[in-house]
């Protein structure tokens, strides 16, 4: 398992934890073994389910319990895991939190699923190279997130998750036709000021949206009452101006400085005040924020901010958060990993001798 840094450290390098190790011996035997706990490798099982999925088990969960107790097992578990006591955590809020992961996550003593991550395909016109980044969520600590680009969005998908967003969720989305312009450094400090600036851009991309809607049931209206469609020229010079907004974004992204000064306004919490202080520019976007259990979702406005090829961050509004991305630059294999087609070659002989 490749585990995101000690919170808040975005920058730091991803931790390796081995779960469970394959033993292939002479005339195909095989030996599955549960690396989980302290006291050394034990009994495991392994078991394809479908393609780009397997599953694992251990066998003998009596040696994932510790001597003390549940409350030893947590200790020992927040320590590895957040690399801090539960003295040193004095929020509440916190507290509860990372109770409820350790709860969440003991309870299935390694006995776990596997699904292949598939990384999403990058293009000369993306922003920056798409890829898996460490981010800061608050309380919740460090989370592995997705980038990937679509067109005019850009979208953060979670690839681990957290009692209120789950992973495969959509944590932010970015709006690429919409680039903000901020104010001068000393404006920007001002939280109201930003906060302008943001809504004003909302509530231009809610007109815009029911102009395309209007538009779109115009033309729906027309094709029925016509006896020859008469979409297409239409449909052109919707081409045509969609292509000249597309060149002006081009051009408003080329045309915007290298960089420019940025600093977090007053107000607006930040896990690692490590940030960069200049970015490369800036666009309206939205974050997905939940109650615990995933309960009453709603897209909330923010402001996502490039600072370069390798981190970004995005300002939640409604709760005056800021989330920093770093890049996970590790090729996720170590020196005695198999490659992925022996990986794969040695789980069919292992779900064989099963069978």
């Amino acid at each position: 398992m490749y585990l995101p840094p000690h919170d808040p450290h975005v920058d730091d390098p991803m931790r390796f934890k081995p779960l469970f190790r394959i033993h292939l011996m002479e005339r195909k035997c095989a030996t599955v073994e549960c690396m989980y706990g302290h006291k050394g490798p034990h009994n495991g099982h392994i078991q394809i389910v479908k393609k780009d999925e397997f599953s694992t088990k251990c066998n003998q969960t009596d040696h994932h319990r510790m001597s003390g107790g549940r409350q030893e097992e947590f200790r020992t578990w927040l320590r590895e895991e957040w690399g801090r006591t539960l003295e040193d955590i004095f929020h509440e809020h916190m507290q509860e939190l990372i109770l409820m992961k350790f709860i969440y996550t003991s309870q299935y003593d390694n006995c776990l699923t596997y699904r292949r991550i598939y990384l999403p395909p990058s293009s000369p016109d993306d922003l920056i190279r798409p890829g898996l980044f460490k981010g800061t969520y608050g309380s919740h600590g460090l989370e592995i997130v997705m980038l990937s680009f679509h067109g005019k969005k850009a979208k953060g998908t979670k690839i681990t998750g957290d009692p209120n967003i789950p992973a495969g969720q959509q944590t932010v989305e970015i709006d690429l036709a919409h680039p903000l312009q901020l104010p001068d450094i000393e404006n920007l400090r001002d939280f109201s000021e930003l906060s302008r600036i943001v809504l004003e851009v909302q509530e231009q991309v809610r007109r815009e949206e029911q102009e395309q809607e209007q538009r779109q049931e115009e033309e729906e209206r027309s094709q029925q009452a016509a006896s020859q469609p008469a979409a297409n020229p239409l449909g052109g010079e919707g081409a045509e101006g969609e292509e000249t907004a597309a060149g002006a974004e081009g051009t408003t992204q080329n045309k915007a400085p290298a960089s420019q000064p940025f600093v977090l306004p007053m107000g607006v919490i930040s896990r690692n005040e490590d940030y960069p202080r200049t970015c490369r520019i800036c666009f309206y976007g939205t974050g997905l924020i939940a109650g615990h259990g995933f309960t009453s979702p709603e897209r909330t406005p923010g402001v996502f901010v490039l600072f370069d090829d390798d981190r970004f961050g995005f300002i939640w509004l409604e709760l005056k958060s800021f989330s920093l991305y770093s890049r996970i630059k590790v090729s996720f294999q170590n020196a005695e990993a198999p490659s992925r087609e022996a990986f794969d070659e040695m789980l069919k002989n292992i779900q064989s001798l099963a069978t």
